[in-house]
């Protein structure tokens, strides 16, 4: 199944990307590539995700995943703009 999620800025993917890492990194993980930070949070969660098809998952299992992730950099983000309302001048 093809991913049907898409930037409104397909230019900000590598950002993105970059962000997933940093953000991760910083919760502990160390996948060497941002694709790859899912199936160590898979891994901890006990989810059994495999590269590839997933069909055997549960929309549960696959969103606690997600969830982990997103939320994570959703966090990042608000505390990054939080801190640049606080201190326009940088």
């Amino acid at each position: 199944m093809a991913n049907r999620n898409r930037l409104l800025v397909p230019e900000a993917q590598q950002g993105l990307q970059r962000l997933k890492q940093e953000v991760m990194k910083k919760e502990g993980y160390q996948a060497a590539t941002p694709d790859d930070v899912k199936f160590e949070v898979a891994k901890e969660l006990g989810v059994p995700l495999r590269k590839g098809y997933n069909g055997h998952l549960e929309s549960k299992d696959a969103g606690s995943i997600g969830g982990k992730i997103g939320g994570s950099m959703v966090k990042e983000m608000i505390r990054m703009a939080q801190e640049k309302m606080s201190n326009p001048t940088n």
